[in-house]
């Protein structure tokens, strides 16, 4: 190979090593990321990779490290099958599962929080010369086709994003012994990292800039209660308002897309229609809200102050902007690539999480 590079006038090995001052095998070393070699080496032949242009082969590599230089990006469903009614994210997003793989990749797609777990996943691979590879998992047999592409190496490891409190992947991948790390807590205990946000001091947020609008007759959308992200963001919107001496919150349950938000904002219209302050636990929902509160002839912010969750692009997309509570997925996308890299690093290190704080973020709703 090294032949043909040079005839084609390609960099090679031996032009790094020349521009470095180190040996040909030191640079076969730190481009396949050997771990004992010292920094400023490795910071010499980084920058002679740099200067010469030279491009790692990526086979020939695998074949050194035993490694694809590839994560699988999973967006996995829950574990009915094609017959089965579609539910909602356990994330705050709004895909649910489908049989038909279609419809699941369709609603992925239009979710502006999938989006941003793309950004923040590649933005970090990239500098890092790997890469991701999109798969989704909506059913049983997907589920099995990941953990074979994974188990023969195709990709190094998963990074999970489940769309369904009973997502049964997150459990698979444990068994099979692979390397993955979750977006959001697991509704049942799996030993896999994962990261997450602090939701119920998000939705205290929430409560808080309502209360200190002079909002008394406060209502929330919640997401679907049935998976960790809805239920903590309602428990801390009413404990928030029950310290305050607001014990009932009337709730409408929602499934964290723009339709159900509609739907849960007529009921509570109809049932409390003196309200004059809503939380609802995603954007897409408080978007939704506010569609309903218009028609209605209600202002907002004027006859009711609306606060969503996520600071999606939706939050900008509505009319006024909303309030709301800003979840930092592109960061947590980062982090949890980071976790996968250093577990596939240290392979016996310990499962763990991290939890990201939340932010209020005032715009023109509340």
């Amino acid at each position: 190979m090294t032949d043909d590079r040079r005839a084609a006038g390609t960099p090679t090995l031996e032009d790094v090593a020349r521009a470095a001052g180190v040996s040909r095998a030191t640079v076969s070393r730190v481009i396949n990321g050997v771990r004992n070699v010292d920094p400023v080496i490795q910071e010499a032949v980084r920058q002679a990779v740099s200067v010469t242009g030279y491009t790692p082969n990526r086979a020939a590599r695998s074949l050194v490290t035993r490694r694809a230089d590839a994560v699988a990006l999973v967006v996995s469903g829950a574990g009915i099958e094609p017959e089965a009614a579609p539910e909602a994210s356990g994330n705050g997003s709004e895909a649910g599962t489908s049989g038909d793989g279609n419809s699941f990749t369709a609603q992925v797609f239009a979710d502006p929080f999938f989006g941003r777990v793309v950004t923040g996943v590649v933005n970090y691979l990239r500098p890092r010369g790997m890469h991701p590879v999109l798969m989704f998992a909506e059913s049983s047999r997907a589920r099995e086709e990941v953990v074979a592409y994974l188990r023969q190496g195709s990709a190094d490891g998963a990074l999970v994003v489940s769309t369904h409190a009973e997502d049964p992947l997150p459990a698979l991948l444990a068994e099979a012994g692979l390397a993955a790390v979750l977006f959001a807590r697991p509704a049942r205990p799996v030993p896999v990292s994962y990261v997450d946000l602090a939701h119920q001091d998000g939705a205290r947020l929430a409560a808080e800039h309502l209360l200190g609008r002079g909002c008394r007759r406060t209502a929330t959308i919640s997401g679907p209660l049935d998976v960790p992200a809805g239920q903590a963001r309602l428990t801390g919107f009413r404990d928030t308002m029950a310290r305050h001496g607001h014990p009932y919150i009337p709730v409408a349950e929602g499934q964290f897309t723009q339709e159900s938000g509609e739907a849960a904002m007529e009921r509570l219209l109809a049932e409390h229609p003196d309200l004059d302050g809503v939380f609802a636990a995603n954007d897409l929902m408080a978007l939704g809200a506010c569609h309903v509160l218009r028609e209605h002839g209600r202002s907002v912010p004027g006859d009711v102050a609306v606060v969503g969750f996520d600071d999606s692009s939706a939050a900008l997309a509505c009319r006024p902007p909303l309030t709301t509570v800003r979840q930092p997925v592109e960061g947590m996308a980062a982090e949890m690539t980071r976790l996968l890299l250093d577990r596939l690093a240290r392979p016996d290190g310990p499962v763990t999480s991290v939890i990201f704080e939340p932010e209020l973020v005032v715009r023109g709703s509340a």
